[in-house]
């Protein structure tokens, strides 16, 4: 299998639409060829469609038998790149950072070096019995996160 090729035609069929973005690809020993791909409103089943088929359509399988999946990250995916996080502002996430800490908040804002969010904790109150609403709103640079996940609720 040719994977110069591959990622070729991978990044061919993404770049025809500027929404679109590679999120992870790779080639088994066994010639099975997985593509993640997301767009910044989502990844529409026609934009899976037509990434398989530029791909398959390109490559001779009388040369090279090959498998072929092409799919979206789920909701539990981990984040991978700044583009994830950018299209997901707005939205809960749980992150567990390198030191092992995890936090859970909102995605207030994300650029190319870090992302930056708001959660609110209980917190003993300074003076007195009883706890108060403490907010709370960091930034976090992508290199001190170890994962980073989306936040579900069924509300």
């Amino acid at each position: 299998m040719d994977i110069a090729k591959v990622k070729r035609l991978i990044d061919e069929a993404i770049e025809e639409n500027p929404t679109l973005f590679l999120v992870d690809w790779k080639v088994t020993p066994d010639n099975k060829i997985f593509i993640l791909a997301d767009g910044d409103q989502g990844l529409p089943i026609e934009e899976i469609v037509r990434i398989s088929r530029h791909v398959e359509h390109n490559l001779n399988r009388e040369e090279c038998d090959f498998a072929l999946e092409v799919s979206s990250p789920g909701l539990s995916t981990p984040l991978s790149m700044p583009r994830q996080y950018k299209k997901n502002i707005g939205r809960q996430i749980s992150i567990t950072l390198i030191d092992g800490k995890v936090l859970e908040g909102e995605i207030v804002e994300a650029n190319e070096e870090a992302v930056e969010l708001f959660w609110e904790t209980r917190e003993p109150k300074p003076v007195g019995k009883g706890k108060i609403t403490v907010e709370h709103q960091e930034e976090f640079h992508y290199d001190t996160i170890q994962k980073a996940v989306i936040v579900v609720n069924f509300q």
